[in-house]
């Protein structure tokens, strides 16, 4: 019988090791006929979780009309407060899964998220708004940081690359979606961009606590370190803080400096501590991971690549209502296929990785989003022509990014040990957060005023920039190399 294997990170090196009996054995803790209910679950609430990312800002407009006299620099924390507390507890989470149980994280997290989803539906202020968004994001941090380690203790080796593609698939197409799901609903009121949480998280949490079987690192006793918790966690924050506050307050601002240098030395202390393990706390960082080179290419990969997604999803949608007036489900609507090609081909783009390589193949995947970008750079123009200028960049970036997503996962993945699978997916999940701020924040930066009431040529620089960024993370993606073939 052949020996399964999976590439494991040693001395910044990856090579050959056995995978343990843990892994192997999980196949049989699942009925077969279970599995296909244990993906629908996992995947459900890595789609709830990406998905009010960004369906929020669409129903800007809405929010701010009735909760009167409130501005944007207010709203925009109904955002910012559930990214940056998704992006900083990531990581944490992870380790404490590891230890403690994933299972038992997942399903606190789907929870909260659906409680603070109800909270957020009933707000009557922006103030009381943006404080359950924050609690919001804790429950999303809880799930997606043991999302992809649940699913991989549940399968066999031989699967993974499906289930990576599922996996990535929901994530990337739920964050895409926002914008069409979210015009459709604030038609009826923004209240149901919350309220149509509740089935789906109610759902996912009954038959999660069910089906679900736990998992985690069986020899652990150690706690995660307190100290390089909070260090690692307010590092985070502060660095997505100085970032989405840095169109307000200028990139040059004392402030923003400030904050960019305090959260990079409070990451710095957080490594530095993690570098003299303790018999009793377990490091925040795993520093022999993070020496991995396509460990931390993929998730550097994962960061770049992030800045021009997020920065497409919010251009698109303010050029389709601010340069060519469309209503906000006409928007919404209009942005629906370029989802559908991503979410095709984050199956598709799985298995091609698993074939070639899934540096070579992520890396392809940005060259597609470089061209979208760019077609839309020298198409798009002031008059509304859909079909002709706008559809074939959507439809090329759509592939892009069902190339690029599931392959920087399946990167991570196949360079993790089992016992920190959910530390090591944690940290590809906080990159790519930390990316999304980044790209939302350039964008503005960018646009100015523009964004409102700007024409196409004002959006050209969006366009250049999305495209560099892709550019930028397709090159880094070639340095994760062949890792995670099955053949």
């Amino acid at each position: 019988m052949t020996q399964l294997t999976q590439e494991a990170p040693v001395g910044g090196l990856v090579e050959e090791e056995p995978i343990p009996a843990e892994m192997i054995e999980a196949e049989h803790a699942y009925r077969p006929e279970t599995l296909s209910r244990v993906l629908a679950v996992v995947a459900a609430a890595v789609a709830l979780a990406s998905l009010d990312m960004f369906i929020v800002n669409i129903a800007f407009p809405a929010i701010e009309a009735d909760f009167a006299g409130s501005s944007i620099g207010s709203l925009s924390w109904v955002l910012n407060g559930y990214v940056i507390v998704f992006a900083a507890l990531l990581m944490p989470f992870g380790r404490l899964a590891d230890r403690i149980g994933r299972k038992r994280i997942f399903v606190a997290g789907l929870l909260i998220f659906c409680l603070a989803s109800g909270a957020c539906a009933a707000a009557w202020s922006v103030q009381s708004l943006v404080a359950f968004r924050v609690i919001q994001g804790i429950g999303a941090a809880m799930l997606m940081s043991t999302s992809l380690a649940l699913l991989l203790h549940a399968f066999p080796p031989e699967r993974w690359p499906v289930v990576i593609g599922v996996w990535a698939a929901a994530g990337g197409a739920a964050a895409a979606l926002g914008p069409p799901i979210g015009g459709l609903l604030v038609e009826v009121s923004w209240r149901w961009v919350f309220l149509v949480n509740l089935p789906v998280s109610l759902g996912a949490w009954y038959f999660g606590r069910r089906l679900l079987i736990d998992s985690k690192d069986p020899e652990e006793t150690r706690w995660p370190d307190p100290v390089g918790m909070v260090a690692m966690t307010l590092g985070i924050g502060v660095i997505c803080w100085g970032l989405v506050e840095a169109p307000d307050h200028g990139w040059g601002s004392a402030r923003t400096i400030a904050a960019l240098a305090v959260g990079l030395l409070l990451l710095a202390l957080t490594y530095l501590r993690s570098r003299r393990p303790s018999d009793r706390t377990i490091p925040t960082l795993d520093v022999d991971l993070l020496g991995a080179r396509p460990f931390a290419l993929a998730c550097l990969t994962g960061l770049i690549f992030m800045v021009a997604f997020a920065a497409m999803l919010l251009g698109g949608v303010l050029f389709f209502t601010g340069v060519w007036g469309y209503s906000v489900l006409e928007a919404g609507l209009a942005f629906a296929p370029g989802p559908a090609m991503a979410a095709v081909f984050s199956l598709i783009g799985s298995r091609i990785g698993g074939r070639f390589g899934t540096g070579p193949v992520a890396a392809v995947g940005c060259a597609f989003v470089v061209l979208g970008s760019l077609w839309w750079l020298v198409r798009l123009g002031d008059a509304p022509h859909y079909l002709t200028e706008n559809l074939p960049g959507q439809v090329l970036i759509g592939i892009g990014v069902g190339l690029v997503l599931p392959n920087i996962a399946a990167a991570v993945a196949s360079t993790l040990p089992p016992a920190s699978l959910a530390t090591g997916t944690a940290v590809l999940s906080a990159g790519r957060q930390v990316g999304a701020a980044l790209g939302v924040a350039i964008l503005i930066a960018l646009l100015g005023t523009a964004a409102i009431t700007g024409d196409a040529a004002d959006f050209d620089k969006a366009w250049l920039m999305i495209a560099v960024s892709a550019a930028l993370a397709g090159a880094v993606a070639l340095g994760i190399g062949r890792v995670g073939r099955t053949e």
